[in-house]
């Protein structure tokens, strides 16, 4: 009878623990983790004093938001305007930012405070942007505005998250010096729109900032706007237009150098140059065997010395025959270079435009090249072609060949076909490729009609990222056949070259200078496959 009794409590008992167990996980169900995810800023509930407050007089402003918030970069992206000599403190309380005004307030002025893009929610820290507090110590607020639009004026398109700023004119040497504390940012049209200013002149300017965002122009990094005329704020003024550029460097500066592991030398510069050269100082032996290259911008070059005996060396750099820096390079007391011949080429996804040669490019100076250790394979059978050495660039070479469309080739340069300097061979490369049909590529076909025969153009005809392809001086009428282009979207970008001498200038802001004009022909000139275009473009007065 007992036995039976412990064998129903036991029974019992185990329902019992189900049934807990099972209300157990019932309560602990949760909703399935995922979901799209949060990219809205927080949204303000509710501020105490309300914005756009006037008589103000309190100590501490109470912003209330829907979701818990942090700040982010408070120093670079907080200001108020104008300043206080105590900056306002900034504390965040769950969903809640209080703002603790501990300095005096002057009588009868609007005063802004811009947040930028310091408010973030605390999970995804998505930003709340271009939120201003504003609020008078009088009984009227200041309510001029400028608003307008920024562009690149290279690329011709909106420039988007760009820091407008005006300083009074009084403070306009401020500029480079000190943060501005009246801006605010483009939004993703280009727009802008300064608020709450009172009457008076200032200066307005546009940055791009490369890094740091502590909206200080840095010239070797940012990119700048500016109107040359100060803004007489009067009533409200629109329709400002802001063309912003990089600056070109004033004082020539070597941006990087050094001694690469392949025993080459590389530098890079601030500026682009016109006639550069590099000499080797006090070491005529080494300067004679060295390879020099320049690239297409020349702003940047590349070193190989034949001779390596050497423990420091001192390299002039020249430009117009006339030095303008120098460097100094130390080898290593252990050399311990790493030297392998590569080749790139000009195929694009493994396909050779049909109207061109197959280009091969190396990345050391070649002292010789055995043929009959390269082989040319069409549909599998070897097939005889021409090696032509590049006059204009001693890294590259050519393979001519009467190419035949969606044939499949095999290029084979064999274990020791080529040799380098530094008595380096290569292992074997292989490269697959086919030619393209020609039916894939069209012609272009432009007539350009300048306003002024006098004056200077250039016309350039770029790719729909705005990166120029061709580019062709224009002083009077000319008919530009732009033969055999692959298909797809360009566009004709119009610069007048006001200096004639046939490169585009950026302007310069210590003298007020703006960048030279630029003008997009408004039609897409979009090239289709075996197909010839005519246009014509009117170039418009400036």
């Amino acid at each position: 009878m007992g036995k039976n009794k412990n064998c129903c409590f036991l029974s019992n008992f185990s329902s019992l623990l189900l049934g807990i167990m099972f209300m157990w996980g019932c309560a602990s169900m949760r909703n399935p983790e995922g979901g799209p995810k949060d990219t809205s800023p927080p949204k303000i509930l509710k501020m105490i004093p309300e914005n756009m407050s006037t008589n103000f007089n309190a100590k501490k402003i109470v912003i209330e938001f829907d979701e818990y918030i942090k700040l982010n970069n408070v120093y670079k992206e907080f200001s108020i305007s104008p300043e206080l000599e105590k900056e306002p403190e900034l504390k965040v309380k769950l969903k809640r930012l209080e703002i603790s005004l501990t300095d005096s307030l002057e009588k009868n002025t609007t005063y802004t405070l811009n947040f930028g893009k310091s408010i973030v929610d605390l999970n995804e820290s998505n930003e709340l942007k271009n939120f201003n507090y504003v609020f008078a110590t009088g009984n009227q607020l200041d309510s001029l505005s400028i608003s307008g639009k920024v562009i690149n004026e290279l690329k011709g398109q909106a420039e988007i998250e760009s820091t407008v700023f005006v300083y009074p004119l009084e403070k306009d040497s401020l500029f480079g010096k000190k943060r501005p504390s009246i801006y605010t940012l483009s939004d993703s049209s280009g727009n802008f729109k300064l608020k709450n200013l009172k009457k008076g002149p200032y200066k307005i300017y546009a940055l791009k900032e490369k890094s740091g965002g502590d909206r200080i122009y840095q010239q070797q990094n940012d990119e700048i706007a500016f109107l040359s005329d100060t803004l007489y704020l009067e009533k409200n003024i629109d329709s400002v237009v802001l063309k912003i550029f990089k600056e070109k460097a004033k004082d020539f500066r070597v941006t990087d150098s050094k001694l690469n592991n392949d025993g080459s030398i590389f530098a890079s510069f601030n500026q682009q140059l016109k006639k550069p050269e590099l000499k080797i100082v006090g070491a005529d032996k080494i300067d004679q065997g060295k390879y020099v290259q320049f690239s297409k911008q020349k702003d940047s070059v590349r070193m190989w010395l034949s001779d390596m005996s050497w423990d420091s060396i001192k390299v002039v750099i020249l430009d117009q025959q006339k030095i303008i820096d120098s460097m100094k390079f130390s080898r290593p007391k252990k050399e311990s270079y790493t030297r392998v011949i590569s080749v790139s080429d000009n195929l694009e996804s493994q396909l050779l435009n049909p109207f061109k040669n197959l280009e091969l490019h190396f990345n050391f100076p070649i002292n010789s090249i055995d043929e009959s250790k390269i082989l040319l394979l069409e549909d599998s059978i070897p097939r005889k072609f021409t090696l032509e050495k590049d006059s204009s660039n001693f890294l590259n070479y050519r393979i001519k060949y009467n190419w035949k469309a969606k044939e499949q080739y095999i290029l084979e340069l064999k274990e020791n076909a080529v040799s380098s300097i530094f008595d380096i061979k290569n292992k074997e490369i292989r490269k697959n490729f086919s030619v393209d049909e020609a039916a894939n590529y069209g012609t272009l076909i432009l007539t350009v009609e300048p306003p002024d025969t006098s004056a200077s153009y250039i016309l350039q005809l770029v790719n729909k990222d705005k990166n120029p392809i061709s580019s062709y001086p224009i002083r009077k009428k000319e008919k530009i056949k732009l033969a055999n282009f692959k298909q797809g979207v360009y566009f004709a970008r119009i610069v007048y070259d006001l200096n004639h001498n046939g490169n585009w200038d950026t302007g310069d802001i210590s003298k007020k200078l703006q960048a030279e004009p630029i003008w997009y022909e408004p039609k897409e000139l979009s090239i289709r496959a075996n197909w010839d275009r005519e246009e014509t473009i009117k170039i418009p007065k400036k």
